[in-house]
This record gives structure tokens, C-alpha cells and sequence, in this order.
């Protein structure tokens, strides 16, 4: 097979569901804005990109009817370029992404994209009208359960104390804050916003704006505050809202190409899509699904864990982060994991994150001058998912 090579990957700021600069910015506005920049960043005619694919958790109301191929549009690619939303949860941009490479690799076409999207504000999480089997729900009720219960079992089931977990997330903002700060954060692209601002008569005035930090990071955050926080999903659980995955609204867009497109249209290979691997688990621990698909992917490409020298650990929740970290042996390598912070603090844009969290690696990869990078995640349902990366 050819090789596929990532030659851009930006993202949106991930703002806050319902309270963020976000809320009221329809999600193909959020899309189509990082499509066009991950083509305008490397001045690359759209008319190239042959196919495009959207990883969306929930592609329903503002964000279905092929969300992909409307943002697609609206961001200035031609009709004759195409587009298909995909969905795997919580890595389904993840997923995007290597459906792009996969049709890079076997020769189908020579430009690609794998994009993701979520507004959670818009529609919430489970959809507006979840509808589970009714026979199906009565005999294996976990495929359907609160995320937030499948954090508290991982909790209860592994030994996950509060105290880590509340230690994890503070580190997470903390990180995340200082990043910020040194405005470390280049693979963002500053997006332009809607909100509907009250006039003194009553009516009601759109108005744009230009949003280009994420807004749910807190830099204030201490450990004694989050120690204060109730549970969130159980009464006498651990996992709060401090040491949880925000809610988030955000897209990103990442175009794979090959390598006679890179010289043909003068390209700069950023990294190598080296694999890419799922895994399934069970439904009521989802979280655990990355301990499985590393080591899944590792084996598929050869490949060893300690060769990785940079990783993004989607922090779904704390207690399944730190047990995967401690399952795989990487409690000695907490500095190469989430460098910049993760989803505690920057939030978790479901169908988004898997691109997101993409841009920021390729970003930090050549930052950091790392070789190799791993991206994974846990999935609702019960999988994992694990991509390798390397460097050009």
C-alpha cells in the first residue's frame, strides 16, 4: 500500500456546552470554518480534496442531514468534491481521519479529509429522542447506560481513589493553563462565533465575533475546591464534574495526502500515519477500551510502547485515564502523556475529539521534536481506539 501523510490539522476552540462562546453557533458554522482553514493553512486549491469524512457522535437536527457534506460546501470546496459523516462515538473524528488515510493507502484518491464535529449545546448527548430496543434494553441494559456510571464502575472496580482522580484533573488544568498562557496552542484556528443579543426594545441582534482560546480551562482551579465537589453521577461515587471530561462544543479538520500529491502540489508531509486499531470491551467499563486497542495497534505495526515519545490519552474520565496509564505501564511517563492538558480541561466535543485531539498532536510532535506519537481513546458502547503517528 502507499503511504499516507497528514499535511494539515487544525481545530476549532473547544468551548463550554450552554455557558461557552459557542453555545449559540450552529455546528455547521464551526465545521465548515475549519475545513476551509485546513486547506487555506497550506494553500491548497480545494478542488483537490477528492472526498472528506465527518466523525459527529449525535448527526442529527442542526448537525445531520450529511452535516459533512453542507459544511463541506459552505467552507468553498467545489460539487464535485464529496462527503460522509461517520460515527464511533467518541472517536469517531478519529475514525474519519483514518478512513481518509485508508483511502490514500489503497490508491482510491490522492487528497483526503477526515474532519469531526460536535455541538453539544445543540444537541445534547444522546440525542433529542434516544429511542433504546426495548427487548435488547431489558436482557444487557449497559450498552445504554450513563457515561458517567461506566466512570464510576472503572472507579470502584480497579481502586481508583477520589484523591487520584481529583489529582488527575487538577493537573490536567494546570497544564492545560500554562499552555494557554505561553499561547502554546498554534493548531487552533480562530473562529468566527454567533450570539443573539438582547436590544432594549426587546428584540433580539445577531452578532459575530472571533473566538480563539478554549474557554473552559481554569486556571484557578485547586485541589481543595475539586476535594469540595459532589459526585456527579452516583450518590456516594468519585467522579465529579472536576475530574470528568467538560462538555464541549467544536470541529477540526486534518487532510491526509499521498506522497505523490505532496510533491506534485509542493506539500509538507507533517507525519505518517503509521496505524490504527480498535478494540472491544464491555459496554458497562467503556472506559478501559484504550488497554486494549494500544497494545492492539502496537502489535499490528510492530512496534513497541516505549517507542512512543509523545501521547494524547483522551480524558474521558479520570478513573479510566489513570487505569489504562497504570494497565500499560505508564505511570513513569506522565510528563510524554497530555502535554498541554486534556479533556478535564479542555473539554471533550464527542465526534470532534478524535480530530482534535489529532491537530494538537501534530502540533506538539514538531514542538517538542518527538518521533512518534499515540492517540488514543475509550468509546461509548464499550471499545477503544489507538492511532500511531510518526513525525516527517
Amino acid at each position: 500500500m502507499r503511504e499516507a501523510y497528514i499535511v494539515s490539522s487544525v481545530r476549532t476552540p473547544g468551548c463550554r456546552r450552554g455557558k461557552g462562546a459557542f453555545a449559540q453557533t450552529r455546528p455547521e458554522d464551526l465545521l465548515s470554518q475549519v475545513m476551509a482553514a485546513a486547506a487555506d493553512r497550506i494553500k491548497l486549491d480545494k478542488a483537490l480534496v477528492d472526498d472528506c469524512f465527518t466523525g459527529c457522535a449525535f448527526p442529527e437536527a442542526e448537525q445531520g442531514i450529511n452535516v459533512a457534506r453542507i459544511a463541506q460546501l459552505m467552507a468553498g470546496y467545489p460539487v464535485t468534491s464529496s462527503a460522509a459523516v461517520v460515527n464511533r462515538f467518541c472517536s469517531s473524528g478519529l475514525e474519519a481521519i483514518a478512513l481518509a488515510g485508508l483511502k490514500i493507502q489503497a490508491g482510491w484518491v490522492d487528497i483526503a479529509m477526515g474532519s469531526g464535529l460536535e455541538s453539544m449545546t445543540i444537541v445534547p448527548m444522546g440525542g433529542n429522542l434516544p429511542r433504546p430496543h426495548p427487548d435488547w434494553a431489558k436482557k444487557n441494559p449497559d450498552v445504554y447506560i450513563s457515561m458517567g456510571i461506566t466512570a464510576e464502575n472503572v472507579a470502584s472496580r480497579y481502586n481508583i481513589s477520589r484523591e487520584d482522580q481529583d489529582k488527575f484533573g487538577y493537573e490536567s488544568q494546570m497544564k492545560a493553563a500554562k499552555a494557554q498562557k505561553e499561547k502554546l496552542f498554534t493548531e487552533i484556528h480562530p473562529t468566527t462565533g454567533t450570539r443573539f443579543v438582547q436590544q432594549a426594545d426587546g428584540t433580539y441582534k445577531k452578532e459575530t465575533f472571533v473566538q480563539d482560546f478554549d474557554d473552559g480551562v481554569r486556571a484557578d482551579t485547586t485541589l481543595e475546591g475539586l476535594a469540595k465537589l459532589r459526585p456527579a453521577f452516583k450518590a456516594m461515587g468519585s467522579v465529579t464534574a472536576g475530574n470528568s471530561s467538560q462538555t464541549t462544543d467544536g470541529a477540526a479538520a486534518t487532510i491526509v495526502a499521498s506522497e505523490d500529491a505532496c510533491k506534485k502540489y509542493n506539500l509538507k508531509p507533517l507525519a505518517r500515519i503509521v496505524g490504527y486499531a480498535v478494540a472491544g470491551c464491555e459496554p458497562d467499563e467503556m472506559g478501559v477500551g484504550p488497554k486494549y486497542a494500544i497494545p492492539k495497534v502496537l502489535k499490528q505495526t510492530g512496534m513497541k510502547l516505549d517507542q512512543m515519545d509523545i501521547i494524547e490519552l483522551n480524558e474521558a474520565f479520570a478513573s479510566q485515564s489513570l487505569h489504562c496509564i497504570r494497565e500499560l505501564g505508564l505511570t513513569e511517563r506522565m510528563d510524554i502523556i497530555n502535554v498541554h492538558g486534556g479533556a478535564c480541561a479542555l473539554g471533550h466535543p464527542l465526534g470532534c475529539t478524535g480530530a482534535k485531539l489529532m491537530a494538537t498532536l501534530v502540533a506538539n510532535m514538531h514542538r517538542y521534536n518527538k518521533k512518534f506519537g499515540l492517540e488514543s481513546m475509550c468509546i461509548g458502547g464499550g471499545m477503544g481506539a489507538a492511532m500511531i503517528i510518526e513525525k516527517m
